[in-house]
């Protein structure tokens, strides 16, 4: 960025500086569509690898999807696994690297279909990594298709008469799942819809993170995110739906904290 655009970035007389960027997350041109929640995920664990300051060892295991170029945003050392084989690299880059902060970011294809298994044993195993995992209910990179995720009733490119029960089975909540495993230190369910739960969406993602710099486990956390391009809705009527037709279906919440008894015994 050049001096003078800077210098325009600067809180002038009288103003205060409220929300700033952070060596972490590169500055790069998105190429994720308008309204995509995958940047404001970015932002997040920027912002908590920084403020860990954990950033100088940890490493990305980016996933296939709408987030292949995630290593492109942090300023982090990365790797890009086989579809659906994230948290099974991560497991072989934390054991060979112990001391190193591993954490994957995955959708709801990748994670929860193709790579169900890995993700799984993964967690079942308690490897010491970090699963971040977006549910935007389709698959968004390759036209839409229906997810793991994806709604009832919900009309995709591969469920054009609309999801249903009887042909395709209801949608699979990661969160619960991932909570009921023994090797999972940490599970939570965020949103990105609105400023109140990004911001809790930020303290759960932190969670996650020191549970891993603990040495608990597995951590997770799934964050409900739009899609307005498959979607087929605007910015803000994504954000709506999120609200009023996902939530309902995946209620926001921590399904398991290994560290909260501990928590209250010192409280």
């Amino acid at each position: 960025m050049q001096a003078q655009e800077l210098d325009a970035l600067r809180p002038a007389e009288g103003e205060s500086l409220v929300f700033d960027t952070n060596p972490v997350l590169n500055e790069r041109p998105t190429h994720y569509c308008p309204g995509c929640h995958h940047g404001i995920a970015h932002r997040l664990v920027s912002e908590v690898l920084h403020e860990l300051g954990v950033a100088e060892r940890t490493i990305l295991v980016a996933s296939v999807g709408c987030a292949t170029f995630t290593y492109d945003y942090f300023n982090v050392d990365g790797l890009e696994a086989p579809h659906g084989r994230a948290c099974a690299v991560a497991t072989g880059v934390r054991r060979a690297r112990p001391d190193a902060v591993v954490f994957t970011y995955q959708g709801d294809g990748d994670m929860a279909a193709i790579g169900m298994a890995e993700s799984m044993h993964a967690a079942n195993r308690g490897e010491k990594i970090t699963g971040i995992f977006i549910n935007n209910t389709v698959y968004g990179m390759t036209g839409g298709q229906m997810a793991p995720t994806t709604l009832v009733g919900q009309k995709t490119t591969t469920s054009r008469q609309g999801r249903s029960i009887s042909n395709e089975g209801g949608p699979i909540r990661m969160a619960e799942i991932m909570a009921q495993l023994d090797g999972v230190a940490y599970s939570a369910r965020c949103s990105l819809d609105s400023v109140k739960n990004v911001r809790a969406s930020k303290k759960a993602m932190r969670k996650a993170f020191e549970v891993q710099l603990q040495g608990l486990g597995f951590g997770f956390i799934e964050l409900l995110s739009g899609c307005p391009t498959n979607w087929h809705l605007d910015p803000i009527a994504a954000n709506k739906r999120i609200a009023e037709a996902m939530m309902p279906v995946f209620p926001l919440g921590v399904y398991k904290d290994v560290t909260a008894s501990v928590e209250a015994d010192h409280a």
